[in-house]
């Protein structure tokens, strides 16, 4: 009678035949791997509905960014859903995004802070940088020093000397606002105090929106702004003293960078892009890539990204490199001003 190949397993087992046992499993996974090589399955993605993690509110410059990743994948046939997972400066979505399956099917925008300085600045963490694979990098920006001029206490702040000279004669009552403790805009207007030699207090808020909101309603004095804030800027309500990149910004021409406003050596920009858990096998980070460099040709889409900075597509390798150059200088700027959350 001929036997099952359970049975022949289990026989095997019994009279202790091992190599024969050994054979007889490896030998069909060998020839599945010769039929469906990695590269073959990873062509099957996406099989499913995709989940997008945004860890920042809608209508934040991340959420932006995650809408038109989101608009992009869509064009595989698949549903995308977005899922705006809020709070702790980027933590809880991070977290969720952590401890998710790599199978492609949980995919995180984020920016800069929530990757390469949370992991650095919290003492109790749910992940750690390496627990992901950079994917794609989407867009880069740097933030723009803004004050309300409607607000009677920075009506005569024009510039960068200006700010200094007020913060210097009122030690610890300027207030400038942030997305959060830990937040990049919180990390750089520290930057900017050590270099200056002032004093001013940090206000935290929820998202980037709130705060330029604060600034708005005369809640805080002063903040760094990602590009949001030019259509304000334009438009008077908000005044703009310096770019923290290093080149003047195309949108704001005569703004003068932080170097040109006297205070050299602080560049502050950040990246807003896409990662996956490291779990993630490399055929499917590649896959997502090549699916989102497609962005390229949807002027639509172009624009979007656009409005919220420079378009800067860096796949996979280029991504990671610039990652790692992160955590280790804000790593740097953590230390020597003594930053560490709770």
């Amino acid at each position: 009678m001929k036997l099952s190949p359970a049975r022949r397993a289990w026989r095997l087992l019994l009279t202790g035949s091992w190599i024969r046992l050994y054979a007889l499993l490896l030998v069909p996974l060998a020839l599945w791997l010769v039929v469906f090589p990695p590269a073959a399955q990873a062509q099957a993605w996406p099989s499913k509905p995709i989940r997008v993690v945004v860890p920042f509110p809608a209508g934040s410059t991340t959420d932006n960014v995650g809408r038109v990743v989101a608009e992009q994948l869509r064009k595989s046939g698949q549903t995308v859903i977005v899922d705006n997972k809020i709070g702790a400066n980027g933590v809880l979505g991070a977290t969720d995004v952590a401890r998710s399956p790599g199978d492609g099917y949980t995919i995180m925008v984020t920016n800069s802070s929530s990757v390469a300085i949370n992991p650095q600045l919290y003492k109790k963490l749910g992940y750690e940088t390496r627990d992901f694979t950079p994917v794609m990098m989407m867009v880069s920006a740097p933030f723009f020093l803004v004050v309300n001029p409607a607000h009677d206490k920075m009506a005569a702040v024009n510039n960068v000397a200006d700010l200094v000279a007020l913060a210097k004669t009122r030690p610890g009552q300027l207030t400038y606002g942030s997305a959060g403790p830990g937040n990049l805009a919180h990390l750089g207007f520290e930057t900017i105090n050590n270099r200056a030699g002032i004093k001013t207090i940090h206000v935290p808020y929820k998202a980037a929106t709130a705060a330029q909101l604060a600034l708005l309603s005369r809640e805080i004095d002063v903040l760094l702004d990602p590009p949001l804030t030019i259509p304000h800027v334009k438009s008077g309500k908000l005044r703009a003293l310096a770019v923290t990149s290093s080149k003047r910004w195309p949108d704001l021409p005569n703004v003068p960078t932080l170097a040109e406003a006297g205070i050299p050596n602080v560049e502050i920009t950040f990246w807003l892009g896409v990662l996956v858990p490291s779990s993630t096998p490399a055929p499917i980070v590649q896959a997502i890539a090549q699916a989102l460099l497609g962005v390229r040709e949807d002027p639509k889409l172009m624009q979007q990204l656009q409005n919220q900075g420079q378009v800067d597509l860096l796949e996979p390798q280029p991504f990671a490199a610039r990652l790692r150059g992160e955590v280790q200088a804000w790593g740097e700027v953590i230390r020597r001003e003594n930053i560490q959350l709770d």
